[in-house]
């Protein structure tokens, strides 16, 4: 029998052990940076006009690893969705993330669900996150963070983010396919069959994310 909240821990603790770890070996200056821009995201972002919870979701159509579509009404006329918006294969917490939300996938199907991830980058790069992380959920190709934006999430990077992505070998212009250097903030969704939204969980501080035991308990009272 699983133990309720057991992946919620892990995932929790794993995100902690890195974020401690990185602060312990990141180039000097690095570690300030990022807390003074997270800092101002949260400052700056809008999340009153983000899709919340009660709201209809967006609709998407988008192209998998494979290069087929996946349409969300077609979805949602076969049970719930969860849908989470991540930043990309190359943020170590988005696949920390992505993995712990594999390991929960058996439980979601249990529970009638699909799960579905959306990032803005190149088909090929998601690809790369998938065999990386093992995942056997769809994982799509939001280029242009089109859906993303649709659903309120997406913000610009400042200069000096870019020029410390650029740094490490992480530039989203050849990530993205793009020049446009933008994200979506993190954001998990349970959407109902009718369409609505049941949960939206938004994390302005990407280096936090929704736990899997809380996604599975929006999906518990739709069990059919």
């Amino acid at each position: 029998m699983r133990q309720k909240g057991l992946a919620t821990m892990a995932l929790g603790q794993e995100l902690a052990a890195f974020r401690a770890e990185f602060a312990r070996a990141a180039p000097e200056g690095r570690v300030a940076l990022y807390e003074a821009k997270i800092e101002e995201l949260r400052i700056s972002f809008a999340r009153n006009r983000a899709i919340g919870v009660g709201d209809e979701a967006p609709g998407f159509d988008l192209p998998g690893i494979s290069g087929s579509r996946v349409v969300l009404d077609e979805l949602l006329r076969q049970g719930p969705v969860v849908l989470t918006f991540y930043r990309g294969g190359w943020c170590p917490y988005c696949n920390l993330q992505l993995r712990a939300y594999q390991a929960a996938l058996p439980e979601i199907v249990a529970l009638g669900a699909r799960l579905v991830a959306v990032s803005p980058q190149l088909p090929d790069n998601s690809l790369d996150t998938v065999e990386k992380n093992a995942l056997t959920f769809d994982v799509l190709s939001d280029i242009g963070n089109a859906v993303a934006r649709s659903y309120g999430l997406v913000y610009a990077l400042p200069a000096e983010l870019r020029e410390a992505l650029r740094s490490n070998d992480k530039a989203l212009s050849r990530i993205n396919g793009n020049e446009g250097w933008e994200l979506p903030v993190p954001a998990t969704y349970v959407i109902g069959k009718g369409g609505r939204v049941l949960l939206a969980s938004l994390h302005v501080d990407y280096r936090t994310r929704l736990e899997p035991e809380a996604m599975l308990e929006a999906l518990r009272p739709m069990r059919f």
